[in-house]
Protein backbone atom coordinates (compact mmCIF):
# COMPACT_ATOMS: atom_id res chain seq x y z
CA UNK A 1 0.00 0.00 0.00
CA UNK A 2 1.49 3.17 -0.33
CA UNK A 3 1.87 6.38 1.68
CA UNK A 4 -0.55 7.83 -0.55
CA UNK A 5 -3.55 5.24 -0.12
CA UNK A 6 -2.52 5.15 3.66
CA UNK A 7 -3.46 8.80 4.19
CA UNK A 8 -6.45 8.65 2.76
CA UNK A 9 -7.18 5.56 4.20
CA UNK A 10 -6.89 6.79 7.47
CA UNK A 11 -8.40 9.92 6.93
CA UNK A 12 -11.51 8.16 5.82
CA UNK A 13 -11.56 6.03 9.15
CA UNK A 14 -11.45 9.40 11.33
CA UNK A 15 -13.90 10.96 9.28
CA UNK A 16 -16.14 7.68 9.86
CA UNK A 17 -15.59 7.82 13.71
CA UNK A 18 -16.16 12.12 13.67
CA UNK A 19 -19.86 10.96 11.71
CA UNK A 20 -20.38 8.44 14.57
CA UNK A 21 -19.51 10.50 17.64
CA UNK A 22 -21.47 13.26 16.32
CA UNK A 23 -24.40 11.27 15.73
CA UNK A 24 -24.46 9.69 19.19
CA UNK A 25 -23.96 13.10 20.57
CA UNK A 26 -27.12 14.24 18.83
CA UNK A 27 -29.41 11.34 19.56
CA UNK A 28 -28.55 11.50 23.33
CA UNK A 29 -29.20 15.07 23.45
CA UNK A 30 -32.53 15.34 21.78
CA UNK A 31 -33.26 12.30 24.73
CA UNK A 32 -31.63 13.24 27.60
CA UNK A 33 -32.65 11.28 30.72
CA UNK A 34 -34.67 12.48 33.10
CA UNK A 35 -33.03 13.09 37.01
CA UNK A 36 -35.54 11.70 39.39
CA UNK A 37 -35.25 12.18 43.08
CA UNK A 38 -38.58 11.47 45.97
CA UNK A 39 -39.45 11.31 49.39
CA UNK A 40 -42.22 10.89 51.24
CA UNK A 41 -43.84 10.46 55.04
CA UNK A 42 -42.74 7.03 56.01
CA UNK A 43 -45.97 6.48 58.29
CA UNK A 44 -48.35 7.01 55.50
CA UNK A 45 -49.73 3.96 54.11
CA UNK A 46 -49.90 5.08 50.65
CA UNK A 47 -52.63 2.07 49.88
CA UNK A 48 -55.40 3.92 51.03
CA UNK A 49 -55.52 7.09 48.56
CA UNK A 50 -57.87 6.18 45.87
CA UNK A 51 -59.23 9.72 44.97
CA UNK A 52 -57.48 13.12 44.17
CA UNK A 53 -57.76 16.76 43.20
CA UNK A 54 -56.00 19.93 42.23
CA UNK A 55 -54.51 21.56 45.11
CA UNK A 56 -56.56 24.48 45.93
CA UNK A 57 -54.55 27.26 46.45
CA UNK A 58 -52.29 27.54 43.87
CA UNK A 59 -52.86 31.03 43.38
CA UNK A 60 -49.69 31.76 40.02
CA UNK A 61 -49.31 29.42 36.87
CA UNK A 62 -45.83 27.98 36.45
CA UNK A 63 -44.48 30.87 34.56
CA UNK A 64 -45.63 33.87 36.85
CA UNK A 65 -48.72 34.91 35.18
CA UNK A 66 -51.97 35.55 36.99
CA UNK A 67 -53.72 32.55 36.73
CA UNK A 68 -57.38 34.02 36.50
CA UNK A 69 -59.86 32.74 34.72
CA UNK A 70 -57.19 31.05 32.23
CA UNK A 71 -53.62 28.83 32.77
CA UNK A 72 -49.83 29.41 30.81
CA UNK A 73 -49.43 26.16 28.19
CA UNK A 74 -46.48 24.84 30.64
CA UNK A 75 -49.83 24.60 33.57
CA UNK A 76 -52.09 22.89 30.50
CA UNK A 77 -48.90 20.55 29.64
CA UNK A 78 -48.33 19.24 33.73
CA UNK A 79 -51.76 18.99 34.21
CA UNK A 80 -52.87 16.98 31.77
CA UNK A 81 -49.77 14.80 32.30
CA UNK A 82 -50.29 14.50 35.63
CA UNK A 83 -54.12 13.47 35.18
CA UNK A 84 -53.69 10.59 32.59
CA UNK A 85 -50.45 9.20 35.15
CA UNK A 86 -52.71 9.44 38.21
CA UNK A 87 -55.13 7.74 35.94
CA UNK A 88 -53.08 5.04 35.18
CA UNK A 89 -52.47 4.49 38.43
CA UNK A 90 -56.08 3.67 39.25
CA UNK A 91 -56.77 6.94 41.03
CA UNK A 92 -59.62 8.66 40.72
CA UNK A 93 -60.20 12.52 40.30
CA UNK A 94 -63.14 14.17 42.41
CA UNK A 95 -63.69 17.83 43.39
CA UNK A 96 -65.31 16.65 46.64
CA UNK A 97 -63.14 15.34 49.81
CA UNK A 98 -60.33 13.75 48.01
CA UNK A 99 -57.59 11.67 49.43
CA UNK A 100 -54.97 13.72 48.62
CA UNK A 101 -54.39 17.10 47.12
CA UNK A 102 -51.90 17.26 44.30
CA UNK A 103 -49.73 20.84 43.58
CA UNK A 104 -46.84 21.21 41.53
CA UNK A 105 -44.32 23.46 40.03
CA UNK A 106 -42.00 24.13 37.16
CA UNK A 107 -39.18 26.03 35.95
CA UNK A 108 -36.34 26.77 33.92
CA UNK A 109 -33.09 27.95 34.68
CA UNK A 110 -29.36 28.37 32.52
CA UNK A 111 -26.47 26.35 33.97
CA UNK A 112 -23.26 25.20 33.68
CA UNK A 113 -21.36 21.98 33.81
CA UNK A 114 -17.79 21.33 33.55
CA UNK A 115 -16.10 18.74 32.68
CA UNK A 116 -13.36 16.86 31.53
CA UNK A 117 -14.18 13.11 31.73
CA UNK A 118 -15.51 13.88 28.39
CA UNK A 119 -19.69 13.43 29.44
CA UNK A 120 -22.30 16.22 29.86
CA UNK A 121 -24.73 17.04 32.28
CA UNK A 122 -27.14 14.80 31.24
CA UNK A 123 -24.86 11.44 30.45
CA UNK A 124 -23.73 11.91 26.53
CA UNK A 125 -20.64 12.31 25.55
CA UNK A 126 -18.85 15.81 24.06
CA UNK A 127 -15.52 17.69 24.09
CA UNK A 128 -13.08 15.61 22.05
CA UNK A 129 -11.11 16.65 19.23
CA UNK A 130 -8.16 15.14 16.60
CA UNK A 131 -4.75 15.74 17.80
CA UNK A 132 -1.07 14.37 16.80
CA UNK A 133 -1.69 11.42 19.46
CA UNK A 134 -5.14 10.72 17.96
CA UNK A 135 -8.50 10.94 19.63
CA UNK A 136 -8.41 12.73 22.94
CA UNK A 137 -10.79 14.66 25.58
CA UNK A 138 -9.83 18.37 26.13
CA UNK A 139 -12.75 19.25 28.83
CA UNK A 140 -14.93 22.12 28.25
CA UNK A 141 -17.57 23.98 30.11
CA UNK A 142 -21.11 23.68 28.77
CA UNK A 143 -24.31 26.01 29.19
CA UNK A 144 -27.39 24.73 29.36
CA UNK A 145 -31.24 24.64 30.31
CA UNK A 146 -32.31 22.58 32.79
CA UNK A 147 -36.05 22.02 33.36
CA UNK A 148 -37.43 21.21 37.04
CA UNK A 149 -40.83 19.86 38.00
CA UNK A 150 -42.05 19.42 41.45
CA UNK A 151 -45.15 17.04 42.31
CA UNK A 152 -46.25 17.04 45.08
CA UNK A 153 -49.28 14.91 47.43
CA UNK A 154 -51.05 16.51 50.29
CA UNK A 155 -52.91 14.25 52.75
CA UNK A 156 -56.31 15.60 52.61
CA UNK A 157 -57.18 14.83 55.79
CA UNK A 158 -54.25 15.41 57.75
CA UNK A 159 -53.15 18.56 55.37
CA UNK A 160 -49.65 17.58 55.42
CA UNK A 161 -47.10 16.74 52.65
CA UNK A 162 -47.44 13.11 52.11
CA UNK A 163 -45.00 11.81 48.87
CA UNK A 164 -42.78 14.83 46.70
CA UNK A 165 -41.18 13.78 43.72
CA UNK A 166 -38.83 16.14 41.79
CA UNK A 167 -37.17 15.56 38.10
CA UNK A 168 -35.22 17.52 36.12
CA UNK A 169 -34.09 17.01 32.25
CA UNK A 170 -31.99 19.09 29.76
CA UNK A 171 -34.47 21.35 27.63
CA UNK A 172 -33.81 22.83 24.56
CA UNK A 173 -35.97 26.57 25.41
CA UNK A 174 -37.07 28.74 28.46
CA UNK A 175 -40.40 26.90 28.37
CA UNK A 176 -40.53 23.15 28.93
CA UNK A 177 -42.06 21.47 25.41
CA UNK A 178 -45.13 19.51 25.44
CA UNK A 179 -42.87 16.10 24.80
CA UNK A 180 -40.70 17.26 27.86
CA UNK A 181 -43.58 18.09 29.99
CA UNK A 182 -44.83 14.16 29.47
CA UNK A 183 -41.45 12.83 29.89
CA UNK A 184 -40.55 14.51 33.07
CA UNK A 185 -43.90 14.07 35.06
CA UNK A 186 -43.87 10.23 33.37
CA UNK A 187 -40.44 9.95 35.13
CA UNK A 188 -41.48 11.43 38.67
CA UNK A 189 -44.59 9.59 39.43
CA UNK A 190 -42.83 6.77 37.89
CA UNK A 191 -41.59 6.62 41.52
CA UNK A 192 -45.35 6.77 43.11
CA UNK A 193 -46.37 5.05 45.09
CA UNK A 194 -42.95 3.86 47.06
CA UNK A 195 -42.06 0.57 46.99
CA UNK A 196 -44.18 -1.79 49.10
CA UNK A 197 -41.03 -2.62 51.46
CA UNK A 198 -41.16 1.12 52.22
CA UNK A 199 -44.38 1.84 52.96
CA UNK A 200 -46.18 1.17 56.06
CA UNK A 201 -48.55 -2.18 56.15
Amino acid sequence: MTRFTRFFGRSATLLTLSAALLLGVSSCASSSRVGVTSDFDHSVNFRTYKTWSWFPTQPNDTEGGPAQGYQSFLDKRIRTAVEREMTAKGLTYTEKSPDLYVAYSAKVEDKQQASYGGYGPYGYPYGYRYGYGGLYNSGYITNYKAGTVIIDFVDANRKELAWRGQGQAQVDKQTISETEVYRIVNSILGTFPPQAENVRR
